[in-house]
C-alpha cells in the first residue's frame, strides 16, 4: 500500500472514531479496535499515564472519561503511511479542557495501538510566537518598572513573602526542564538544589564522563543545543549548558539549599518543607511538591566484613572524583554497569592497574550500533528529513509498552550480528554477557530496571584485551587491611575500591526527605511490573509512579534520562497548571 492509499483507511477509521466517541457509543469504539490492541493515553482523557490493553480495558477506560472529556474536533495532521500491513497516522483533537495530538497503527482497517496526549490547556495556552509578550510599555512612565526590577523583586519574594505552588527538590536537568516548563505556563515554581550551581552535578563527576546519549537525543525543552555540539556532551560543557539554561529561561533556582524535611498537610492541602538555604533556614509552603532527583534512588553502598580494617581508600561510585590520585595504584571496581566501566577506563587511563569484579551478566551495546540501529529517530538524517524532536519523542511513546520487545528484539539481533567479533572478544575475556531475558535489549531492560548495561564508549576493548583486569561470576567474601577476598578464594591487593553498586528505588528520597511510610504508600518508582529480573509484577503497563498523581496527594516523582524528561516534563507541567487553575482533574486509575 502506498502512502496515498493509506489516507482513506485511515481518514475513514479516524472519522468513525470521532463519531462514536461524540455519541459516547462505546461498543461502536470497540468495534473500531482488533482483538489485540492497545490504548495509551498521555492525560488527555485519564489525568494520569496509562495504558489500556483490550477490548476490556479500553471498554473501562473510556465508561469512567468519556463523559467529562467530550473528545472532538478529530482531524487527520501530515501524511498517513503504510508499511509491511501497517497504516500509521497522526491526527490532531479537542477535549473539554484541551487540545491534543494523537497517533493510530491499523491492521485489517482496526485499531492495534492509539496514543492521545494533551499538548495544551484552553485559555492556559504558552505565549509564543504570535502571542509572546511585548516585553516593554511603549510610551514615557514615571516610575517604570523594567524587566530587572521585576526579575529582582520576583527573586526576592518566591519563598518569603510569596509561597511557590510548585517546589522542585532537584535541580539537575530534569528538574530546570520541568521548571521551564511550568514557567511558561505561568506557575510560580522554585527549584531548589545541594550544589553551588546549576550543572555542578555534572561538573564534580569524574573528569573523562560525557553523556553517552548523541545530541540529538539529549535537548532540553525549548532550547535545543545548537548544531555545531558535538554528538556526545563533555559532563563540564553540559554543567555549563545547564547553568546558562537556568539563567536564559529566568527560573527561580536556589542553590546550595538542601531539604531537611517535608511534611504534607491534608486539611491545608499544602506541604510545609523545611530548607537549609547557604546557611539560613526557610520554611516553604508548596501545594505541590516534585521530587526531581533523578531516576535513581539513594546509592546502594554494601557493607562487607572487614571493611572497617580495610586501609585503603574506598567510597561509592556517586562520589568517585576521578583518577588522578590512583596513578600506580591498585584500583578493584565493583560492578559492570555504565558507572563501574566509565570509572575503570578512567583509572586505567591515568595509569592505575584495575580490576573490575563482575558479580552477574551485563548488556553492553556499542553507542554507535545503538545509535545506527536503535535511535534512528534522534539522529542528523532524521532531522534533514523534517523529524522533529517532538515527533521523534511521540513516535517513541506511541508504542505501548507491552510491544516494546516485540519491537526491539529484531534490533538487538541486528546489532549482535553486526558486531559478532566485538562480542566474541568480550566472551574471551570471561565477561558475562545478557542481551535481556527475552533478548530485547537496551531499551526494554532500561525500562525495567534502569540498570544492568552498558554503553559502550571504549573500556570494552580494555576489558577484551586485558588492559582492565577482570573477574567475573564471583563477589567478595571479606576486606582485609590491604585487599579483598573473593568469594572463589582468589584475594586482590588493593588501594581503592569503587562500589558501582547502584541506587535504590526514587522513593527512597521521599523515605529520607518525607517519611518511610509515605514511600510505603507511594511504592516504588520505576519499572513495569514485567516479571523479569528486579522489575517484579503485576504488570503495570507504565512506569511506577513517573510523572503522573502518586499514592500521596501533591506528590509528584519527575525523572528518567534527558529525553525522557524533556518529553514527560510537558505532561507533569499540564497536571500541575490545571490544578493551579482549579480545573476538574478526575483521575483514571489513581496511585
Amino acid at each position: 500500500m502506498s502512502g496515498s492509499e493509506a489516507t482513506a483507511p485511515s481518514a475513514r477509521w479516524l472519522a468513525g472514531f470521532a463519531d462514536s466517541l461524540q455519541r459516547q457509543d462505546i461498543p461502536a469504539v470497540l468495534a473500531l479496535f482488533g482483538d489485540d490492541s492497545y490504548w495509551r493515553d498521555l492525560v488527555s482523557f485519564t489525568w494520569n499515564i496509562v495504558t489500556v490493553e483490550g477490548h476490556a480495558g479500553i471498554r473501562d477506560m473510556l465508561a469512567a472519561t468519556l463523559a467529562q472529556v467530550k473528545p472532538q474536533g478529530f482531524a487527520i495532521a501530515g501524511a498517513p503511511r503504510a508499511a509491511n500491513g501497517i497504516v500509521e497516522a497522526w491526527f490532531t483533537f479537542e477535549t473539554a479542557v484541551g487540545r491534543g495530538k494523537g497517533h493510530v497503527r491499523l491492521r485489517d482497517g482496526k485499531a492495534w495501538t492509539v496514543l492521545t496526549t494533551l499538548q495544551e490547556l484552553k485559555g492556559f495556552e504558552e505565549k509564543r510566537g504570535a502571542t509572546r509578550p511585548l516585553g516593554t510599555v511603549h510610551g514615557a512612565i514615571r516610575g517604570r518598572e523594567t524587566w530587572l526590577d521585576r526579575k529582582r523583586t520576583e527573586a526576592a519574594e518566591l519563598g518569603y513573602s510569596r509561597q511557590p505552588y510548585c517546589l522542585i527538590i532537584g535541580g539537575g536537568q530534569g528538574g530546570i526542564g520541568l521548571g521551564a516548563r511550568l514557567k511558561r505556563l505561568g506557575v510560580p515554581t522554585l527549584i531548589v538544589d545541594k550544589n553551588e550551581r546549576p550543572g555542578d552535578a555534572w561538573r564534580k563527576r569524574y573528569k573523562s564522563l560525557c553523556l553517552h546519549d548523541p545530541v540529538w537525543y539529549d535537548h532540553m525543552p525549548y532550547l535545543p543545543f545548537p548544531d555545531h555540539w558535538p554528538v556526545y556532551t563533555p559532563k563540564d560543557q553540559m554543567g555549563d549548558w545547564l547553568e546558562a539554561y537556568t539563567g536564559l529561561m529566568e527560573l527561580n533556582y536556589w542553590p546550595a539549599t538542601e531539604c531537611r524535611e517535608a511534611r504534607f498537610d491534608a486539611e491545608r492541602g499544602e506541604w510545609t518543607v523545611v530548607v537549609d538555604r547557604a546557611g539560613e533556614r526557610v520554611v516553604l509552603r508548596p501545594r505541590q511538591l516534585v521530587l526531581a532527583t533523578g531516576m535513581s534512588g539513594v546509592p546502594n553502598m554494601p557493607s562487607y566484613p572487614g571493611a572497617d580494617r580495610f586501609k585503603g581508600a574506598q567510597h561509592h561510585s556517586s562520589r568517585h572524583p576521578g583518577g588522578e590520585a590512583f596513578a600506580g595504584k591498585r584500583c578493584v571496581v565493583v560492578g559492570s554497569n555504565n558507572s563501574a566501566h566509565d570509572i575503570a577506563a578512567d583509572l586505567w587511563e591515568h595509569g592505575a592497574d584495575v580490576t573490575m569484579l563482575q558479580r552477574s551478566p551485563t548488556l553492553v551495546v556499542r553507542s554507535e550500533s545503538q545509535q545506527q540501529h536503535g535511535r534512528s529517530l534522534y539522529s542528523e538524517e532524521a532531522v534533514q528529513s523534517g523529524i522533529t524532536t517532538d515527533m521523534a519523542d511521540l513516535t517513541v511513546a506511541s508504542i505501548p509498552y507491552r510491544l516494546v520487545p516485540q519491537f526491539q528484539i529484531p534490533v538487538c539481533r541486528r546489532i549482535q550480528d553486526a558486531d559478532a567479533a566485538f562480542y566474541d572478544g568480550l566472551r574471551k575475556a570471561g565477561f558475562m554477557l545478557t542481551f535481556g531475558e527475552d533478548e530485547s535489549g537496551l531499551g526494554p531492560m532500561y525500562l525495567r530496571r534502569g540498570s544492568g548495561y552498558y554503553i559502550d564508549v571504549g573500556a570494552s576493548a580494555l576489558i577484551a584485551d586485558g588492559r582492565i583486569k577482570l573477574k567475573s561470576g564471583v563477589s567478595i567474601e571479606r576486606l582485609t587491611a590491604e585487599s579483598v577476598v573473593l568469594s572463589d578464594g582468589t584475594t586482590l591487593a588493593a588501594d581503592l575500591i569503587v562500589y558501582a553498586t547502584g541506587y535504590g528505588s526514587m522513593n527512597g528520597w521521599a523515605a529520607q526527605l518525607i517519611s518511610p511510610e509515605v514511600a510505603d504508600k507511594v511504592g516504588p518508582c520505576w519499572g513495569l511490573g514485567s516479571g523479569t529480573n528486579k522489575d517484579p509484577g503485576p504488570w503495570e503497563g507504565e512506569l511506577r509512579n513517573m510523572w503522573k498523581p502518586t499514592a500521596q496527594e501533591a506528590l509528584w516523582f519527575h525523572g528518567g534520562n534527558l529525553a525522557q524528561s524533556r518529553h514527560y516534563s510537558r505532561y507533569v507541567a499540564l497536571q500541575l497548571k490545571a490544578r493551579l487553575e482549579g480545573l476538574p482533574t478526575p483521575v483514571y486509575r489513581a496511585g
